[in-house]
């Protein structure tokens, strides 16, 4: 049975941004997993990392260790491929991915996050929709519940309640990326269970053990996390070549030598 807190926390694991995904893929070249996406009625975006239902359509497919490595040429087409679909035309002009980036860089920064896994769990919660509230309360870029930002200090006045508070994009990313650094403190950095803990709550991580919970909502966004971390992340810098290697013969130095 899904516990409370995972239904309270219900995050829209499927309504990840395409566009993050997008540029990510065609920057890096490539992915880890795949991911299943459709856009709805409403134009919104709902993400997998497999088919749901017939409605989900494979966005792009990651590699694997036995794929064989592309040909530029089938890359080029790939790239073209989903350049021309619905979701990349949709999603690839949205400008909240380059406006919310320097404040997601800036509390990586204050609380030793990656900013990369930052990112990718703002695309997973809320596809960088500033507005986005879940069903069950869960506010922000960070989808943080009002609980969570009353445990961090954030109180209601006269003009605000902590759920409009939370609303801002300042104050939401920096009790989620806070309560992101306690839970990694809490699990021995172990990122995978603090995703988890940050998805169904730390009790019940802890009550399977300080394991994944075995809810299929809180597994997917867990894989579904840290697939867009790996998109997020930048590749590795081309490798120097190496110096070429020279010959100095004998005969050569003598020849040269002063007599």
């Amino acid at each position: 049975m899904t516990s409370p807190a995972v239904r309270a926390r219900a995050r829209g694991v499927r309504r990840a941004a395409a566009v993050v995904a997008t540029l990510a893929v065609v920057a890096a070249g490539g992915a880890c997993a795949d991911v299943w996406a459709y856009l709805d009625a409403q134009g919104r975006p709902h993400f997998a990392t497999h088919q749901l239902d017939a409605r989900y359509q494979l966005f792009f497919k990651g590699s694997s260790s036995l794929d064989p490595p592309p040909s530029d040429a089938a890359a080029a087409d790939a790239r073209a491929a989903l350049a021309h679909s619905p979701l990349y035309r949709r999603l690839v002009a949205h400008p909240n991915v380059r406006r919310f980036a320097p404040l997601l860089e800036r509390y990586a920064a204050e609380y030793g996050l990656d900013v990369a896994l930052l990112k990718a769990m703002v695309a997973v919660e809320s596809a960088y929709d500033p507005s986005a509230v879940s069903d069950k309360g869960a506010v922000g870029l960070m989808q943080v519940l009002p609980t969570t930002g009353i445990r961090y200090g954030v109180t209601a006045d006269a003009r605000r309640s902590v759920a409009q508070k939370l609303a801002d994009p300042t104050l939401n990313v920096s009790v989620g990326a806070r309560y992101l650094r306690d839970l990694l403190a809490m699990f021995g950095d172990d990122r995978t269970l603090a995703l988890a803990a940050y998805n169904a709550g730390e009790q019940a991580v802890r009550q399977y053990g300080n394991r994944v919970p075995p809810f299929p909502e809180t597994q997917d966004y867990v894989e579904l996390v840290r697939q867009f971390e790996g998109l997020y992340r930048p590749p590795p810098p081309p490798r120097a070549a190496p110096p070429r290697p020279t010959l100095d013969l004998p005969g050569r130095r003598a020849a040269a030598a002063p007599t």
